[in-house]
């Protein structure tokens, strides 16, 4: 059976604070993103050693 090619992309994921791409994520192309993800996500930076935003950052 042939396989379905996937509608997803990989983004990397900023922090906005350091500016380091600390996280590498898929997501859905065809519909639409998420807001939760447009707004920005809480991740943790190593470097900082806490919690900032992180936005979306496409190479």
């Amino acid at each position: 059976m042939a396989k379905k090619k996937d509608a997803r992309e990989f983004v990397w994921l900023q922090c906005s604070e350091c500016g380091d791409l600390n996280y590498r994520t898929p997501i859905n192309v065809k519909g639409g993103m998420p807001e939760k993800i447009k707004d920005g996500l809480r991740k943790y930076s190593p470097r900082l050693r806490k919690h900032t935003l992180h936005k979306i950052k496409r190479k």
